[in-house]
């Protein structure tokens, strides 16, 4: 059976209205803008409004990602929300994107690799579309990651923001397209990333609400070296088996979780920091949202080009990690 060539077609971003600036995070907790900046590379990120939820940034997001594509969302076939910030348990929040899209062909569920999930997605998609099953694909990272943040944990609240970006998959000119992917998981480092409460192992409880069980717990010196160690390489492995070198290398756009971590990535592949698409300054870390939405940025500012190779890279909880080659 050949394969059909597969790639983005549309991309589109949504992150709220409201700035949350090291500064005001001065006032919660013990730090500074100076402190933050120097370890992280973050000055604000964006908060949802209290009646927005991942669903409806999610929504934004494809709505722009489905104009840019010049479809409409019945043309649909599948939707796939990469989160951890779901808005329930269940039904998935693909489901409830569906409906509010009215994209009532495409099958939809939710997909759960942290901020490697967008990642996770679009292999998903793309080998679906590849082998003729679907035609036209939806991956969305979304997130709201304000709900699950302790704003009283100096360590973590500093980090991260809610937003969404969204792709549109579909079949593309012969030498276009995706090359390669590269996921992994080791879930011997489950415990260094997580949110423990709220699942069957520790039900919701007036003791696991006082425990914080439902809050963001990170061990960030062992997730900060485990990023710095898995970026490169996954990187490197994934432009291996696309048969292509890091000098071939246009545009890369990584999981902006630390401006550190990004640089030490770059370093491995010998790339200029100008050839990374970098706005963790604007947004924080935003999971499974902040490769989409700084792809979305980059194809604004006009930095993809085509024929350009296009390289995605992202580590999160589980721990997990992905990266994936594209010729736009």
């Amino acid at each position: 059976m050949s394969l059909h060539p597969v790639g983005i077609i549309g991309t589109g971003k949504y992150t709220p209205e409201r700035i949350l600036s090291n500064q005001e995070l001065e006032r919660m907790v013990e730090t500074n803008d100076e402190w933050i900046v120097t370890r992280t590379g973050i000055k604000e990120r964006r908060i949802a409004a209290e009646s927005e939820a991942t669903s409806d940034l999610a929504y934004q997001a494809a709505l722009k990602a489905l104009e840019a594509a010049n479809l409409k969302a019945a043309d649909l076939d599948l939707i796939i929300v990469a989160t951890i910030t779901p808005d329930m348990f269940f039904p998935s929040t693909a489901c409830l994107l569906q409906n509010k899209l009215g994209a009532a062909k495409a099958a939809a569920f939710d997909l759960s690799a942290a901020c490697s999930g967008f990642i996770y997605g679009l292999a998903t998609a793309s080998n679906m579309i590849a082998t003729g099953m679907y035609k036209n694909a939806l991956v969305i990272g979304a997130e709201t990651l304000s709900r699950i943040t302790d704003y009283t944990d100096r360590n973590t609240c500093i980090l991260f923001g809610d937003g969404a970006g969204a792709v549109v998959l579909g079949e593309v000119p012969e030498g276009r397209g995706f090359r390669s992917f590269e996921l992994g998981a080791d879930g011997s480092g489950g415990e260094l990333l997580k949110i423990s409460g709220g699942g069957s192992r520790i039900p919701a409880s007036q003791q696991s609400l006082e425990d914080k069980k439902h809050f963001i717990h990170m061990a960030g010196n062992d997730v900060f070296k485990f990023a710095v160690r898995i970026m490169g390489g996954a990187a490197e492995e994934a432009l291996s088996k696309a048969g292509m070198t890091k000098a071939d290398v246009d545009l890369l756009v990584p999981h902006q979780a630390n401006i550190r971590i990004i640089q030490s990535a770059l370093n491995r592949l010998d790339l200029p920091e100008e050839k990374a698409m970098i706005n963790l300054n604007k947004y924080g870390n935003m999971s499974a949202a902040s490769i989409p939405v700084a792809l979305a940025e980059a194809v604004e500012q006009d930095r993809v080009k085509e024929g350009d190779c296009v390289v995605f890279v992202g580590f999160g909880g589980g721990l997990t990690w992905g990266a994936s080659v594209l010729v736009w």
